[in-house]
């Protein structure tokens, strides 16, 4: 299956040189100067996965973002600042799956997007075990079949990765997990990111919940050690 992958930078030299080396890889790539532009073609041409650079004039990419999650829950790598640390845990807070600080190497970026398409087939069971069978714990009903998580019957819509994280807790309730557990869970045991990363997106997953239900506190935080599902 070829994926198509839609990159957004305004700075036309990466957007060449990057295509180039995607499409040698085999995949299909849609280019955009700027968020507006991407928007308007991504909301009449979907693809599989959008590469983000976050500063960008008309509609930045954190904008781009926040616009694309009211209706799209499509895998977002944000391309950040080499020493923002604030954009990247923005970015991740509003649901990205993943960020490369520039400058970076074409082959980086390849490997991130391949290891993103493989999060996406493992939590629609591509992966085989028990990758595509309906969870019910409580209230919670996930179904990574069709990438749809429930609340007391209220849907709760989850990116790539925090779908596959609250899957890792949820698989063994009452279980602590580690964030290097939940690291390999949810991006692979050949990606390196931060513990912050995954705070991040545990602190986006239970605003979520809390969206839906504000007594939500199934998701516990153990300091030090790590985090752990309840269904009590």
């Amino acid at each position: 299956m070829t994926h198509t992958i839609a990159l957004v930078d305004d700075d036309r030299n990466i957007l060449t040189s990057v295509s180039m080396a995607l499409e040698a890889e085999g995949f299909k790539v849609r280019t955009y100067t700027d968020g507006a532009e991407a928007l308007r073609g991504l909301t009449s041409q979907p693809a599989d996965i959008a590469v983000l650079d976050i500063k960008m004039p008309r509609m930045d990419g954190m904008e781009l973002l926040q616009r694309l999650r009211k209706t799209s829950a499509i895998p977002v790598i944000f391309l950040t600042s080499k020493d923002d640390e604030i954009d990247e845990l923005l970015g991740l807070r509003m649901g990205a799956d993943d960020y490369i600080k520039k400058p970076f190497s074409q082959k980086l970026l390849i490997e991130r997007i391949r290891a993103l398409i493989r999060r996406l087939e493992i939590n629609a069971g591509g992966g085989g075990g028990e990758g595509g069978d309906v969870m019910v714990r409580g209230q919670l009903v996930l179904d990574p079949g069709r990438h749809v998580c429930t609340w007391k019957a209220a849907k709760v819509d989850l990116t790539v990765t925090e779908f596959l994280l609250l899957k890792a807790l949820v698989l063994r309730p009452g279980h602590v997990k580690n964030r290097d557990q939940l690291i390999d869970a949810a991006y692979g045991e050949s990606i390196y990111v931060d513990d912050r990363t995954i705070d991040s997106h545990i602190k986006r997953l239970r605003k979520k919940f809390r969206d839906v239900d504000e007594g939500f506190s199934n998701i516990e935080t153990l300091y030090g050690v790590g985090y752990r599902y309840s269904d009590e």
